[in-house]
C-alpha cells in the first residue's frame, strides 16, 4: 500500500499569536511559515509523489502551493476530513486562557473523552481523519500503484491522531507526540500493518525515497518492512 507523507502546514499567524485558530477564516502563513512552504519542494525532491491533499484551510492550501507549482502533473486535491478540529466556542480564543477551562485538563489527560462545546468531539476527529487515509491509501494504489507515495497536509492534531493510529496507540496517548510547523511524518501502509518511518521531521528526507532493496521487496529494508509488511528483525539494515 503507499507511503503518506504528511505535512503540517507552516507557521501561521494564529501561532505566532498564541491564538487557537480552528477553522476561523483568514488564518494564513506568516513570514516564516512562507519560508517553510518555499523550502518543502527541496526537502521532497527525492520522492516520488503520485498526488497532493489538502486540508481546505488556507494555511494547508499555501503550504502546499510551492510543490505543486515546481512538479509539473502534481494535481492538487481538497479534503474535508482532514481539516482542523473543530474547536467550536473556543475558536480564536487565546491558548493562555484556555489553559485554566477544566475541559483543557480533559483535552491533555483523557482525550478520547473531550468535546469540544459548540465543536466535535476528538474522538470523532480522529474517525474522520483515519476513514479519510484510508480511502486515499486505496484510491492511489488504484491509480498508481502500491508503492506509490503521496503527500497530505493537515493540522496537529490531525497528524498527531493519524500517528497514534498507525502506532496502534489508544487516543489518550496522543498528546505525546508532536508534529511542528512544516514538520514532515512519513507512515508506510501495509496489509499486515503500518510503518512509521519519520515522525516530526524538519530536516532530511532523502532516505525515505525507494530504494532497490525496497524495490526487489528484500524483508527488513531500510523503507520500513517489505512489501508483504514484515517487520525487520534484530533492527534491520
Amino acid at each position: 500500500m503507499p507511503t503518506l507523507i504528511l505535512v503540517r502546514h507552516g507557521r501561521s499567524t494564529a501561532n505566532t499569536a498564541g491564538v487557537l485558530a480552528g477553522r476561523a477564516p483568514g488564518v494564513s502563513l506568516d513570514a516564516y511559515g512562507r519560508e517553510q512552504a518555499a523550502a518543502l519542494p527541496g526537502r521532497l525532491r527525492d520522492l516520488p509523489l503520485a498526488a497532493a491533499v489538502s486540508s481546505p484551510l488556507e494555511r494547508c492550501r499555501e503550504t502546499l502551493a510551492p510543490l505543486v507549482a515546481a512538479r509539473a502533473g502534481l494535481e492538487l486535491h481538497t479534503e474535508e476530513r482532514v481539516t482542523e478540529c473543530d474547536y467550536g466556542d473556543w475558536t480564536g480564543r487565546k491558548l493562555g486562557e484556555l489553559s485554566d477551562e477544566p475541559l483543557m485538563t480533559t483535552v491533555q489527560q483523557h482525550p478520547s473523552a473531550a468535546a469540544f462545546p459548540g465543536g466535535e468531539s476528538m474522538r470523532a476527529m480522529q474517525h474522520r481523519a483515519v476513514e479519510a487515509v484510508r480511502e486515499w491509501n486505496a484510491r492511489i494504489a488504484a491509480e498508481h500503484g502500491e508503492d506509490a507515495y503521496y503527500v497530505l497536509c493537515s493540522h496537529g492534531d490531525i497528524i498527531k491522531s493519524l500517528v497514534a493510529d498507525a502506532l496502534g496507540m489508544h487516543l489518550d496517548l496522543f498528546q505525546r507526540i508532536t508534529a511542528g510547523p512544516c514538520s514532515v511524518t512519513a507512515i508506510r501502509y501495509t496489509p499486515l500493518r503500518p510503518f512509521l518511518l519519520r515522525l516530526g521531521e524538519t530536516g532530511e528526507l532523502g532516505s525515505l525515497a525507494p530504494q532497490e532493496d525496497a524495490a526487489a521487496g528484500a524483508p527488513g529494508d531500510a523503507a520500513g518492512g517489505d512489501a508483504q509488511g514484515r517487520a525487520a528483525v534484530g533492527g534491520g539494515v
